[in-house]
């Protein structure tokens, strides 16, 4: 089953999937601490404004995983002394689905060590909510927050198993851990 681009979010560990049948030429490259999706040497150019972004941001201990732009603005809120919830929903509503051929939802989490939530912006509606157990939310096809099998306990694992996981198109992953830090690792596909 092809969802697309997915997070599964709970306390302590996360891990953001890039599933993709448009734009298959790309990877998650660190830079200061923040893990960006990025196109690989060999892609085609594109003016496409959701093919690179930051997926992976770091504040105050907590990390905060996404599908797109939305994770700089989300990281800022918390930085500003936002609770969780409210960092996810006013950026996930100031910047509302992807006007895209497919109104792509935008998924976000924020992962601290002992709390998570998770939220969903879709052309319908917008879903925050805290989690108390791994979570999945996906562009397509899951776009209704679930609780997920997820047995990763580091940032390597997390990555691993969700590349790994048995939805189609995998491109990359990045995984974290939160423990008092923020422990971060990423897989690329070849």
């Amino acid at each position: 089953m092809y969802i697309g681009r997915f997070i599964v979010v709970g306390p302590g560990i996360g891990a953001y999937r890039v599933s993709s049948r448009s734009f298959p030429n790309r990877r998650i490259v660190e830079r200061g601490g923040t893990l960006t999706v990025a196109p690989t040497p060999d892609a085609p150019e594109t003016d496409n404004p959701y093919v690179s972004y930051n997926c992976v941001r770091e504040s105050d201990g907590r990390a905060v995983l996404g599908n797109g732009s939305h994770v700089d603005p989300v990281t800022e809120k918390l930085d500003m002394g936002y609770p969780a919830r409210d960092a996810l929903a006013t950026a996930l509503l100031s910047l509302d689905y992807e006007k895209d051929d497919y109104d792509t939802p935008r998924i976000a989490g924020v992962v601290g060590d002992d709390a998570a939530t998770v939220g969903v912006v879709r052309r319908d509606a917008l879903l925050v909510e805290r989690v108390t157990e791994p979570t999945l939310v996906a562009t397509y096809e899951e776009d209704d927050p679930r609780r997920f099998e997820f047995g990763a306990t580091t940032a390597a694992e997390a990555a691993r198993e969700a590349y790994g996981l048995d939805f189609e198109h995998a491109v990359c992953a990045a995984g974290v851990a939160v423990d008092g830090s923020v422990e971060r690792a990423v897989v690329n596909g070849e």
